[in-house]
């Protein structure tokens, strides 16, 4: 069953791992669909940050827009898709790595995190979508 407006912006906003998938120009290569974690509030932008220099960064600014899927398989099977185009592309902030990462890691992580992330990951960039279409559905009914 599909879910309503409110229960699929609710469950987009839950921090699953979500499957990203952006186009290639090349005509004998499917999209590229790799995990990665996003941050979703109702309503608003759904944002993923990427490191500048990323294959998945080369093909977001190409294609200008991405898909992003968000499922889980307990209590029941559930999952949203959305799509659209970018709408920004911005050096990522300490303050967004910060969001992005608390979402995921478990408070004892974080900050151990953050500081690998700033060594290692080297300059990243934040990139917002607006969700313009939405597929949906809790499989737990049937």
């Amino acid at each position: 069953m599909a879910l309503s407006i409110a229960e699929r912006e609710a469950f987009l906003a839950e921090p699953h791992i979500g499957s990203l998938a952006v186009a290639r120009p090349d005509a004998d290569r499917a999209p590229l669909v790799v995990p990665i974690w996003y941050v979703y509030q109702p309503g608003g932008d759904l944002w993923v940050v990427t490191a500048v220099d990323s294959v998945k960064a080369r093909l977001l600014a190409g294609a200008g827009r991405f898909s992003l899927l968000a499922e889980r398989v307990t209590p029941t099977i559930r999952y949203v898709s959305v799509e659209g185009a970018i709408v920004s592309t911005a050096p990522t902030t300490k303050d967004e790595m910060r969001t992005v990462a608390a979402r995921y890691l478990p408070p004892a992580a974080l900050e151990a995190y953050l500081e690998l992330s700033a060594r290692e990951y080297g300059p990243q960039q934040t990139v917002r979508m607006r969700p313009e279409h939405w597929l949906s559905a809790d499989l737990g009914s049937i």
